[in-house]
């Protein structure tokens, strides 16, 4: 039997960061923290957490981490549902840490986000990573689910396909005048200076590739991880970029941004990967992540 009394103290240092923080939060001096993750690290015969700033979970202490998550959606589904057998306050509030790439979360998951909170108490814990890394997230134990570029199968987790997100590439009328005089072709826009969101982004890169340039010798990149940031640099001319369709539509109906190379989109597959010991627990939010991908994003090929 799991020591619950010390799950909830390392969850609380993992989620928080330090043992201060996390005493703070459960009401309870630093040291009956630090005993409690002692006691429990001796009872599992592992270190599960890693001192430091922050402090972080070993693989063993995230994964005890999510287990905790998990007993909290069920004990907390289980009261929605029979709240004699779980009173109020004897459980706490569940939280979903979940991994996003920012293009969903600007667009489409923001609705599936309401959906699912509008009439429930769970809470969200989102964090931002390029679409071709999430999927290490949730293979680490680091969330609990994931929107993802990977179709692939990973050990211990369900996988939807959604949709794929179409991504064209633009610039502003200025930096067209600027760097492009000779004319937009591919090679041009393999020497021309690039938006990238952050330095995991291949997106201009993967483009090029397809329309047969190799732009990744191309050293003038500004790198912006922000949505709204990006797209205000691509209007103001710093560079040029692949955006999602949706987010630039408006722009590129009044004219302040210009699509390069008309017809050469780029589809992006995306999927929905969660932990399969929680599907129980996620049904509802993986329904709320179909049907708002189901209504914005365009269907998988074949």
């Amino acid at each position: 039997m799991l020591d619950y009394t010390g799950l909830e103290a390392l969850s609380a240092v993992v989620r928080e960061g330090s043992f201060e923080r996390a005493a703070r939060k459960l009401h309870i001096t630093p040291s009956a923290v630090s005993q409690r993750i002692k006691q429990l690290e001796e009872r599992v015969g592992q270190v599960l957490v890693l001192r430091g700033q922050p402090c972080t979970g070993t693989e063993a202490g995230r994964r005890l981490c999510l287990h905790v998550e998990q007993v909290a959606l069920l004990e907390n589904d289980l009261r929605r549902k029979n709240p004699e057998l779980v009173p109020e306050g004897q459980t706490a509030l569940a939280s979903l840490k979940l991994v996003v790439n920012a293009d969903s979360l600007s667009t489409w998951f923001m609705d599936a986000m309401t959906a699912f909170t509008r009439n429930s108490n769970e809470l969200l814990d989102i964090s931002i990573d390029d679409q071709d890394h999430t999927a290490k997230l949730i293979r680490e134990g680091e969330v609990m689910a994931a929107v993802t570029a990977t179709g692939t199968a990973i050990t211990g987790c369900n996988t939807w396909p959604l949709g794929r997100m179409r991504y064209t590439a633009v610039a502003s009328a200025d930096f067209i005048a600027r760097h492009l005089r000779e004319g937009i072709t591919p090679q041009a826009l393999a020497r021309a200076p690039m938006m990238c969101y952050g330095r995991k982004d291949s997106l201009q890169d993967v483009w090029l590739q397809k329309l047969g340039v190799d732009g990744r010798r191309n050293a003038a990149r500004h790198f912006l991880p922000s949505n709204q940031g990006y797209t205000r640099a691509l209007e103001l001319g710093m560079g040029w970029g692949m955006h999602p369709v949706q987010i630039m539509e408006t722009l590129l109906q009044h004219g302040h941004l210009v699509e390069l190379l008309p017809g050469h989109d780029l589809y992006i597959p995306m999927y929905w990967c969660h932990t399969r010991s929680a599907q129980a627990s996620l049904q509802r939010l993986t329904d709320c992540v179909i049907q708002a991908a189901k209504a914005w994003l365009e269907p998988m090929e074949g």
